[in-house]
């Protein structure tokens, strides 16, 4: 059994953490997990700003995670399915907040699996609290 899981990873903190262990989990040590990393475009297609860390450097940080076993710059929302048959994708496995988003993949005998997000930490929300956070100290 194959997984797959996609993310942007930036400033990687403990709810990326938590998404990648449920998928090795999972996998329970027998079968492949694959990432899809977003690059630094797909990200500012989708959330109209750059990610903080570089493409490359959250590639290598997921691809340096014992128990993944591959890697892949994911570029679109669309190429989903595309994902998952190059992977040979068995399972599919997001954050609950795509709930139903993926479902369609089941019907290419792809299970999809959410879980629900770790509590209190986002990407989105570090960024906020450190602007902030530093915005009085900035000459403007």
């Amino acid at each position: 059994m194959n997984i797959i899981t996609f993310g942007t990873f930036d400033l990687f903190h403990i709810g990326h953490l938590n998404i990648l262990k449920r998928c090795i989990e999972y996998a329970d040590g027998n079968n492949q997990v694959t990432v899809g990393v977003s690059t630094d475009e797909f990200n500012y297609s989708k959330k109209k700003r750059y990610p903080i860390c570089c493409q490359h450097d959250r590639l290598e940080i997921v691809n340096n995670i014992k128990g993944i076993t591959n890697v892949f710059y994911e570029e679109s929302l669309e190429k989903k399915l595309e994902y998952c048959i190059q992977y040979n994708a068995d399972v599919l496995i997001m954050g609950a907040d795509h709930t139903g988003r993926f479902d369609y993949l089941k019907q290419h005998n792809i299970d999809v699996v959410y879980y629900p997000r770790t509590k209190g930490i986002s990407t989105t929300e570090i960024v906020k609290k450190t602007i902030i956070n530093v915005t009085p100290f900035l000459k403007i």
